[in-house]
Order: C-alpha cells, then structure tokens, then sequence
C-alpha cells in the first residue's frame, strides 16, 4: 500500500490564497518537498509567521501589512509554479518585491502574465533577460477590466492571475483563447472556491473566459486539508503495470479536479485494471500492455510516465500535442527521448510529440555495464526512468535526490512496491 504525499498543486494555491488573503490558517496534508520550502521560505522574507505542525501540517500567520521599506529578495530557486504565482501576488502586495531563482527558472517563461499585470496596472521591471526573471514588482492593487492573456504556455499565467484578481478595485475579466494543462486551472477554481471566492467562467470552444469579483479569499474555520497527489500516484500506478504486480493508492480525493488522476484511464487503455472505492485505488497488471495514441497536452507532466510505460508495450505509441514540455524543469521531450534511448528503446522525437517503439523484451543485456541516466536537475525524468529500471534493470539514476522537488518518499514507496 502507497499513501502519495499532499498535491504540490493544491499546497502551492492554497499559500498562495492565504498570503492574498492574509489570512492566519492551518494547512493540512501539506506536500512537504523542495517547492513548498522555497513557498514557505517566501512567506518568512515577506514577515509570515511559519511553523510545522503535528501530521505534514504548517501554520501560517502574517506579520505587519506595511510593506518594507527595501526591497524584499524573494528566491523560488527551480519551482516555476511559485515564481508565476508570486508574480502575479507580489503585484496585489504592499511593498517592493524582487523574484529570481535558479538558473534553469530564469530561462523559464513569464511574459504574457506580466504583459496582462502590466495592462492592469501593475508596476513590473524586468531585470535581465526580457519575459524571464528576475523581476522587481512594486505591490500595489490591480486595476479592475478586461485583458486577455497568452496561455499557450503554461496554465499557470491564468492561475496567477485569478488569484491576484481577487486583490483588485474593481471586476477583472480574462479571456485565455487558448489554454494548455486546462485541467490545472480547475484545481485553482476549485481551490478558490475552497476559500470562498468562486470565479464565473464561459466556454467558447476552446477558448475559456472568467469574471473575478473583488474579495478577500478566507477558509471558514481557519483550516485546509491538501488531497493526496494524483501526480504522485501515476508513478507507483506505473510501476505496477510495467512489473505485472498491483499498489493499492490511499489518500486520493474520490472524485479528483487533479488532471493527473487520467492518467488512471491510459493505464486501463493500456490493459491495466484499475478499481476505485472511497478508500482506495487499486491498480494492477493485465496480461500484456498495449500501445496508445493520445493527446497528453492537458496532462504534461505524465508525458515522462507514460512514456516509460509505452518502452514496454506492445506496438507504438503516440504521445502528441506537447511542445510546451520544452519549458519545463528541462526540456523534456528531448530529456525522455535521450535517456529512453539510452536504455535501449526506440524513440522519435518530433517537433511537439513522442513516438515510442514498445518492447515488452526490453532488458538489460546480460553481462553488460549499468547505463547511467542523466536526470536533468528534473524530477520526473528520474522518477520515470526509475520506472525502466524496475523492469529493464541495469540502469544508474544521477542525482536520484532531484526527486525531493515534489516526492521525497519516492524511493521508499518504489522499494514498498517491490516487496
């Protein structure tokens, strides 16, 4: 049995909604890994008060509401997630912000979602490369309106700003015509209206658009509970279909917003059993896996698991729509296919997809020296190449602590598994 930790989705936006709200709360089930420290080391460099609390809790309290006099250094070191966010939070926040990061995350993309605060009044300097960190933000409150933003990108420009809209003199709406990873924009839907802030949105095809009326987001009783990751869960979910065995997954919403939780439908069209009651989901092995042609650009962190999937099944697989995984932690269609090839499967890297030649005989060779997997810097390209290990042996993983960026009890959970 594998309990994946609280979803890093989840504990980044419900901070996120206590820092908008300045609201003292207690979250639960918080994901406690790499990304979350930089948010909770953010919130201490802004005046919070920050502590654990018993059962992967944080009790989060503001300090003084006048900003400070200097500007405040604010390092997101490799989280892209918290960088967007705060952006978009530092806008609506009293004071003088500085955000920078890691060297990979300032080569990350932030332009269109500074274009759309500066069209509603936000004050933004981009100090070095232009659209990337850092930035210097003075915090203010944004202007109400109508703007539309490019989110072709990444979700997490309209994330943003729903969040900070809430900090606004007047209505904002955002038209994003079009919208990678939509699924993670309901997550924040959901989670606003968690708070109490619930968000009107239309659909015109693909194009979505939303209304955000100004108010304070506050939790009725002061406390949050973060459900499990569904991005967590596809890996030992993975694992069990790759090594014909079976994981019972505990602590998963039954009725998830989490995009991830698809991931759970290719495993079964694939030839995976999956069965779900309120207390758990457990997956578990058919007899053969077979290929898939699919669309992964709502689900692009599974791209990595997926393929590690398809190098065992039988016939070719089809991962298309997914270019926006080039700005990623790594590029990761070129990660995966360089290091999947590494291993020995066939693989195709196009301009936007994978093509994935399966091999249910992919082993190592007998005798033969380990192959060593580079990781990237990237937490998915090692949990997923940990994956083609458990089935293909002979592999190395560099780095294998990358993996504390979002589940740091990954390499327990995969030995729980292999018992």
């Amino acid at each position: 049995m594998v309990e994946p930790p609280g979803s890093k989705s989840i504990s980044h936006r419900a901070l996120n909604l206590a820092l908008i709200g300045r609201q003292p709360a207690t979250m639960e089930n918080l994901l406690e890994a790499d990304d979350i420290a930089a948010f909770r080391a953010a919130l201490v460099a802004m005046g919070w008060r920050v502590r654990s609390v018993a059962g992967s809790g944080l009790r989060v309290e503001p300090g003084q509401e006048d900003g400070a006099e200097e500007a405040v250094r604010l390092d997101c070191r490799s989280a892209g997630t918290l960088l967007r966010l705060l952006v978009a939070t530092c806008a609506v926040t009293p004071g003088e912000w500085i955000l920078d990061g890691s060297p990979r995350l300032r080569e990350r993309p932030i332009g269109p979602l500074v274009a759309a605060l500066r069209q509603l009044g936000a004050g933004i300097e981009e100090l070095g490369r232009p659209g990337c960190a850092p930035v210097r933000i003075r915090g203010g409150r944004l202007t109400g309106g109508r703007v539309e933003i490019d989110a072709g990108e990444s979700s997490q420009y309209v994330s943003a700003l729903l969040m900070a809209a809430l900090n606004a003199e007047g209505p904002i709406e955002l038209l994003a015509p079009v919208l990678v990873s939509s699924p993670y924009v309901d997550t924040t839907l959901e989670v606003m209206a968690d708070f109490g802030a619930p968000v009107e949105v239309r659909r015109d095809g693909e194009a979505r658009e939303f209304r955000v009326e100004p108010r304070k987001p506050e939790l009725a009783d002061g406390r949050y509970r973060v459900a499990g990751d569904d991005s967590a869960a596809a890996y030992p979910a993975a694992a069990a279909a790759i090594c014909g065995g079976s994981v019972r997954l505990r602590g998963l919403a039954p009725a998830s917003t989490q995009g991830d939780r698809a991931f759970l439908g290719l495993l079964e069209r694939m030839g995976a059993r999956v069965q779900a009651t309120s207390e758990e989901i457990r997956v578990e092995a058919g007899a053969a896996l077979t290929a898939v042609d699919c669309d992964l650009s709502a689900m692009p962190d599974q791209v990595p698991t997926l393929a590690a999937v398809a190098a065992f099944a039988n016939g070719t697989t089809w991962i298309r729509n997914v270019a926006h995984l080039r700005i990623k932690e790594s590029d990761r269609l070129a990660a995966v296919a360089t290091e999947l090839r590494r291993a020995g499967a066939t693989v195709d890297e196009l301009e936007d997809d994978l093509r994935i030649e399966g091999n249910p005989g992919l082993v190592a060779p007998p005798r033969s020296p380990r192959v060593s997997i580079d990781t990237y810097d990237d937490h998915r390209i090692a949990m997923s190449m940990a994956l083609v290990g458990m089935r293909r042996g002979g592999l190395s993983i560099r780095r294998p602590e990358v993996v504390g960026k979002s589940y740091p009890g990954f390499w327990a959970d995969l030995e729980e598994i292999r018992r």
